[in-house]
């Protein structure tokens, strides 16, 4: 078999399949295990196999080739769903693209009435460390709300609630004016910030992402987009190295309010009741039960904080009577 091989020459096949468009390298490895792969016509299940550009490499008989990578930057109207193609969807985000755009794919999503920044790349290394909730890259919006926001309400957008299992809660809060704030999130929970905000009684007239790490819309209209040169690709992951550096030393840090003296990122069930190597089993058992006490108790704190924050209910005259 000519090219293909397990040794240092090459590049490792999940890499070349994310780099050629094909998704992440975890999606990528799916395909290497479930044996779709073939690399001049055998099938090769080992993913530490590397790869030659002279290789035949195909998935589900398709042939691969590696493409140039690409990223651009959209500014997002609202209106547009974030897919390729939906036939319940009236508008989609490819709509406002090219078709020689078509082979890439967004980097998380925004609702179809929200704005903004939206990345899409065939980088799969660069959309997985993207959307890995360990590397905590910044993400600011700008929220126009229905009614005025108030300073105790920032509060416990900061301290958090509970959405779909995870402890949701927003880095920093700005407000702006009135009606008007900004919101850094670590976190990219599906709606986030409409339901956090919505907890709190407040409705979301218009929600914009003006940045991610360091690129901002800056010179894009909406609906429009500008590919990422070298010198933002370069910035981009210098931040996404300093943001997955600045959170070890966080949890590294005694002292703080979260697991490892982490007090500034997000929680969520896995770091809550994450194990501690070479622990002793009776040790572990204790930490366990112990931070399933702490989050119960955290859960209920945050839970009737918010509950106490929305306004009480009304009773007709009429209604009353009848209960009585």
């Amino acid at each position: 078999m000519k090219g293909s091989r397990s040794g240092e020459k090459g590049l490792r096949l999940n890499r070349f399949l994310a780099a050629a468009g094909l998704g992440s390298r975890r999606s990528c490895e799916e395909h290497i295990l479930k044996g779709r792969v073939t690399i001049n016509g055998s099938v090769r299940k080992e993913l530490a196999t590397r790869v030659l550009p002279e290789d035949d490499i195909r998935v589900n008989g398709r042939v691969i080739h590696a493409i140039a990578p690409r990223t651009i930057l959209l500014n997002k109207p609202a209106g547009y769903t974030t897919t390729r193609s939906d036939r319940h969807a009236e508008r989609t985000i490819f709509e406002l693209l090219p078709s020689d755009t078509g082979h890439l794919f967004h980097v998380g999503r925004l609702d179809k009435e929200s704005e903004g920044l939206l990345l899409l790349t065939n980088d799969g290394m660069l959309a997985q460390q993207l959307m890995h909730p360990s590397k905590g890259i910044e993400k600011e919006y700008e929220v126009i709300l229905d009614r005025t926001f108030t300073s105790r309400d920032a509060a416990l957008l900061k301290k958090g609630t509970r959405i779909e299992g995870s402890l949701a809660r927003v880095e920093a809060i700005r407000q702006l004016a009135p009606n008007k704030i900004q919101i850094i999130l670590h976190q990219g929970l599906k709606r986030q910030i409409r339901i956090m905000l919505g907890q709190l009684d407040y409705k979301v007239k218009r929600l914009n992402r003006t940045r991610l790490g360091p690129l901002t819309l800056r010179g894009v209209k909406p609906g429009s987009y500008r590919d990422l040169r070298k010198e933002d690709l370069e910035m981009l992951r210098k931040a996404l190295s300093t943001a997955k550096l600045n959170r070890t030393t966080r949890e590294k840090t005694p002292g703080g309010n979260g697991p490892k003296g982490n007090k500034n990122i997000p929680l969520t069930d896995a770091d809550i009741f994450s194990d501690v190597a070479n622990q002793s089993p009776a040790k572990t058992g204790l930490r366990k039960e112990s931070h399933r006490k702490d989050e119960f108790k955290s859960r209920r704190t945050l839970t009737s904080e918010f509950q106490r924050a929305k306004p009480a209910r009304k009773t007709s005259p009429t209604r009353a009577r009848t209960h009585r």
